[in-house]
């Protein structure tokens, strides 16, 4: 990397106009969703018979047979052959936090003759190679077979040529290597408690439906200055780089006028989301330079999560048609805030009826008090889970630096629903202790404005588990996750809790209670249990985290030591009681955890090796041989007292050059060390121990000789130029 590369790509970005796309709202309409196989195309080329069959087999569900398989496939592959397709490919979600496919054509032949072809048993059943993907000592190396097994209740897409359709992805002996398969087990886990529970106030409910809405964040960087970082290329992040003298200080960027080049890639981005059905709909500026945040109409869980899957990849295709690379990063960038993706999480009665929504009614609100106070007794029960399901080596960067919430797990309820459940905890309530008939409102004495109508709770960006009207919102999730990681844990400690509860309350019932004073004393009850967990002010702060501390509220803050929570006695026993994972796969999971953390910190600390030695080092030596000329020339000519400070400047440089070359040899050591360890967990450890410090105290040395050496010869793009170069 030379000084020139650096200005090269400057001279490249300035070059990227805008890519114009045309996009309303009419054509987002008409072509919502014409590369899905929904339930409007199976009725167009199903018969009738076969459609409503197909129908009722998945929403009650059922396994699909063969033979429905085979007029499935049928419908499908004539569909999509009118779209020009010409491959196919079971399209699953392996534990890397990416989407995974192997194509197919449909070409074939038949007695020596070219035939398109495509049956029930290729659409329900296919066997990818399992003994590439992780699986945590599931599999050996040379134990190849997996299958993928079709999800027909998350409709089939087209992308470009290919048929994409969403399965399941489990080994020869049957446990999963996925993250769907899990979390179809928690969906129908919390769907069997949550219904169990709900028909103490709905009788007639048939089934409780999970709900999710996440909210996307990400960076956008132009291509040309991407290029001419290594750090962003392989880790994702930038593992040095000064801060800007404006950032986000003024915070003139939330909220602000979208950059005319972000305008034209959200638009695209919208575009291409539509036609898959991906109900997008809000876009804006983030807090951050250079961050932006995407968010979707609330779906049902299991396809929420595959168009989530499929945004990020989407989102990276097409940046690149707009002369921009995505960051997904957790942290790309020291001096700025960093990028989470919020999982708005909420149970539905037959999918109409929000159960973490405030009644009108003594039955309503009963019921709504129910669910919310036993979801947070689980999250009070199992914290330490529940921070595992989000604490990666990039979100480790991430929880608690004032940007995002803390790695101590709380609830935020607002003062409203706080003095509510005292007055559980007191045993002083009855059913009507929430009056959500009508909204409050602020009188702003403004005639020409509106009264600004009051929700029941304010909202608490601090809180990484808030209650924000009618749902939960999991703040503490890193935007390069995969939402079912954290999900599968929340529904299943939910589901567990709820079961639970409905055996206490059914062992009162037969006691001789009556249903409403057992329902309200057994939450009175739980009320008392998580008090400590309840907070309502400032989770950034240090005072917080001391007042946690007191509370008795753990703060593991390393990722190696909070995944430890998955191999627990009272983990494995929660997920085999609700058949979610076994034992077995809760540890395969763990040990994958480990072993993408600690090769995480392995390739970052190569690639910062390289880049101090290959390119700031010989900079900084360049920059200091021209010190040393100027002042060789300079001395004797009558002024040796001014130009002393050049000599100390050199003087410092050497310092500094001499720190990172120590500081890379140690670290290089240490990382060699590490790698002698063959037992992931501790392996992880020790890298985060021996290893990672070092990426911190070589970056703060580096950072120091990017104020000093000359602005012409530094090789690597700056915050400045990055972060507001759109």
């Amino acid at each position: 990397m030379t000084a020139t590369s650096r200005f090269k790509a400057l001279e490249r970005e300035y070059g990227h106009k805008p890519v114009h796309v045309d996009h309303s709202v009419d054509k987002d309409i008409k072509f919502y969703a014409c590369n899905v196989f929904d339930r409007t195309k199976m009725a167009k080329y199903l018969p009738e018979t076969i459609y409503k069959k197909v129908v009722q087999t998945i929403d009650e569900g059922k396994q699909i047979d063969r033979d429905l398989a085979d007029h499935v496939a049928n419908a499908m592959k004539q569909w999509a052959l009118q779209l020009g397709v010409t491959h196919y490919t079971h399209w699953f979600q392996p534990l890397t936090d990416q989407s995974a496919e192997k194509h197919d054509s449909f070409f074939t032949l038949d007695n020596g003759s070219p035939v398109e072809a495509f049956d029930g048993k290729v659409l329900a059943q296919q066997e990818p190679d399992a003994s590439s993907f992780p699986s945590g000592g599931i599999r050996n190396t040379f134990e190849a077979r997996g299958y993928t097994a079709w999800d027909c209740t998350s409709p089939a897409f087209v992308i470009g040529s290919t048929l994409c359709i969403p399965t399941i992805f489990i080994s020869y002996t049957g446990e999963a290597l996925d993250y769907k398969t899990p979390l179809l087990r928690s969906l129908n886990a919390i769907d069997r408690t949550a219904t169990s529970v709900c028909r103490y106030f709905l009788p007639d409910t048939k089934h409780v439906i999970n709900t999710l809405g996440w909210e996307q964040e990400y960076f956008l960087i132009d291509e040309a200055l991407f290029d001419a970082r290594p750090d962003l290329v392989a880790c994702g992040r930038t593992l040095m780089g000064h801060n800007s003298a404006k950032n986000q200080q003024l915070d003139d960027h939330y909220f602000g006028s979208i950059p005319e080049r972000v305008v034209e890639f959200m638009a695209d981005l919208e575009v291409e989301c539509h036609k898959l059905g991906i109900p997008v709909r809000t876009r804006h500026n983030e807090v951050a330079p250079g961050q932006y945040e995407c968010a979707p109409i609330f779906e049902e869980t299991n396809l929420a999560v595959d168009h989530n899957m499929l945004l990020m990849d989407l989102m990276m295709k097409i940046a690149r048609r707009h002369n921009f690379r995505i960051l997904l990063h957790e942290k790309p960038f020291a001096s700025v805030n960093g990028s989470g993706k919020h999982n708005n999480w909420s149970l539905a009665a037959d999918g109409r009826i929000n159960l973490l929504s405030p009644g009108k009614d003594h039955n309503s609100n009963l019921m709504f008090l129910t669910f919310l106070v036993n979801v947070i007794k689980s999250v009070y029960d199992y914290s330490d889970l529940l921070r595992a399901s989000i604490m990666t080596a990039g979100n480790e960067h991430r929880l608690g630096a004032s940007e995002a919430p803390p790695a101590i797990i709380s609830v935020f309820l607002g003062t409203h629903l706080s003095n509510t459940l005292q007055l559980l905890k007191e045993k002083t309530a009855d059913g009507k202790i929430l009056d959500a008939a009508a909204k409050k409102s602020i009188n702003l004495n403004l005639e020409q404005i509106p009264d600004i109508l009051l929700d029941n709770t304010d909202r608490n960006r601090t809180s990484p588990f808030a209650f924000t009207g009618n749902r939960f919102e999991f703040r503490a999730v890193g935007s390069s996750a995969n939402c079912a990681c954290p999900l599968i844990v929340l529904n299943t400690i939910v589901a567990s809790q709820l079961e639970k509860f409905k055996n206490e309350v059914d062992l009162s019932l037969n006691n001789g209670s009556n249903k409403e004073e057992a329902i309200l004393t057994i939450l009175g009850n739980y009320v008392s249990d998580f008090s400590s967990i309840l907070f309502e002010g400032n989770n950034y702060s240090e005072e917080w985290k001391q007042e946690a501390k007191k509370r008795g509220l753990s703060n593991v803050l390393a990722c190696p030591d909070s995944i430890e929570a998955y191999t627990l006695k009272s983990t494995i026993d929660l997920f085999e009681s609700q058949k979610v994972l076994s034992e077995r796969e809760l540890r395969a999971r763990q040990d994958i955890y480990a072993e993408n953390y600690h090769k995480k910190i392995q390739i970052e600390s190569r690639v910062l090796a390289n880049l101090a030695l290959n390119h700031i080092v010989p900079t900084a030596i360049r920059y200091q041989n021209l010190l040393i000329e100027n002042y060789r020339n300079s001395k004797g000519l009558g002024f040796d007292e001014l130009i002393e400070n050049r000599l100390d400047t050199i003087k410092f440089i050497s310092k500094i050059i001499l720190e990172i070359k120590e500081g890379v040899s140690k670290m290089t050591q240490n990382r060699k060390d590490a790698n002698s360890i063959t037992d992931n967990i501790l392996k992880a450890k020790t890298y985060h121990d021996n290893v990672k410090p070092y990426l911190s105290s070589i970056r703060a040395n580096i950072d120091q000789l990017e104020l000093i050496v000359e602005d012409e010869m530094w090789p690597l793009p700056k915050y400045r130029e990055m972060l507001f170069c759109h």
